[in-house]
């Protein structure tokens, strides 16, 4: 798994979110684009991620971030879940994982003594198309704050 890192040129995208539109990196040249990894929409974890991320939205915002967040659940699974919870960002359905692997987030992971494949929760903060911040050591319910702390 090779993970990009500070100062890397994320590879330009275009995904599917949870609606089915189309989502392209290229439109957020302008702005620090928080773009957040999470291995299942609906788990425990990653609801509580989304959802710190949600609540402290408009201060995010304030501060120049737009967020989209990113798993291989597909578009129906996503959908299910913004609406669930109100999410104010979209949600990318990247089934293909092409966009996990373009940042490097799949890879082997381990649970209860069980190794697997997987998706590493990460959030990297990506400036004029490159990467700017990562954050590897995601704290679920005090995300937010990883952030504004940058």
């Amino acid at each position: 798994m090779k993970t990009l890192q500070v100062g890397d040129k994320v590879p330009s995208f275009t995904a599917v979110t949870q609606d089915g539109s189309p989502f392209n990196l290229s439109d957020y040249q302008d702005t620090k684009l928080v773009v957040f990894f999470y291995p299942k929409a609906s788990t425990p974890g990653c609801t509580a991620e989304a959802c710190d991320l949600r609540d402290h939205y408009e201060v995010l915002n304030e501060k120049g971030y737009s967020i989209v967040g990113v798993s291989a659940d597909d578009a129906s699974k996503q959908s299910k879940f913004r609406d669930k919870y109100s999410f104010p960002f979209p949600l990318l359905a990247d089934t293909d994982k092409s966009v996990i692997e373009a940042f490097g987030v799949w890879g082997p992971k381990k649970f209860m003594g069980r190794e697997y494949d997987g998706i590493h929760r990460m959030t990297f903060v990506v400036e004029n198309g490159a990467v700017t911040h990562v954050i590897d050591k995601v704290k679920t319910k005090e995300h937010a704050a990883q952030i504004l702390a940058l």
